[in-house]
This record gives structure tokens, sequence and C-alpha cells, in this order.
């Protein structure tokens, strides 16, 4: 039988391979479409594509609530808007709401 020697840092050698950005599905956009007409007061904020992620857009209802979903640009989220009479906003810009963040912090006292 031969002798097998595996270095103690060869897995820190290995080249990674980098990531497959997943783009936006049927399944995406039909939530996004079903969950901005089970609410009110829903704004959209266009999240930019990063390393890691493609572009997103986070819908926010009046109480706060939120869904995140891959849109693949800020024009498919323009026109996403559009289309439901829905105000879209660059995060990068604008900022999240507060009501936002209130919500998560309500969700998580709930929880905990």
């Amino acid at each position: 039988m031969g002798v097998v020697r595996v270095g103690l840092f060869d897995s820190l050698r290995r080249k990674r391979r980098p990531g497959t950005l997943r783009g936006p599905s049927q399944g995406d956009t039909r939530h996004l479409g079903e969950w901005a007409d089970s609410r009110r007061g829903v704004e959209a904020y266009v999240e930019p594509k990063t390393t890691v992620t493609d572009t997103t857009v986070v819908l926010v209802a009046h109480d706060g609530e939120w869904t995140r979903r891959r849109i693949g640009s800020l024009d498919a989220a323009q026109q996403f808007g559009r289309k439901r009479g829905i105000p879209v906003y660059e995060v990068t810009k604008v900022g999240y709401p507060r009501r936002m963040r209130e919500y998560t912090q309500r969700q998580k006292r709930a929880q905990g």
C-alpha cells in the first residue's frame, strides 16, 4: 500500500472557484408581486449588486414588515414599481425606512 501525504494547510492553498450568482427567478418575481398585492403602503428599496448577491429589492409595508428578493436591475425594480403603483427608492441614496428597523426590533422582542 502507498502512503498518502496530506499537508496540514493544503486546503488553504487550493484555489477557490468563484461562486455563481443566481439571477432573479419567476418565483422571486411572483413572491414580490403577491407580497405587494397583499399589503398596504408598500414601498420598494433597491439594493445594488455586490460580489455576493445580484441586485435585490426590499419591499416594506406600512407597518414595517418587509421581504427581500432578487430583482435583476434597477430598471427591473422601477418597472415592477410602475406596474403596481409602488414608489421605488435606491437604498444607497435614501437608506432604509425607520419603520423597517422598528418592525425587526419588535419581532426580535416577541421571539425572545
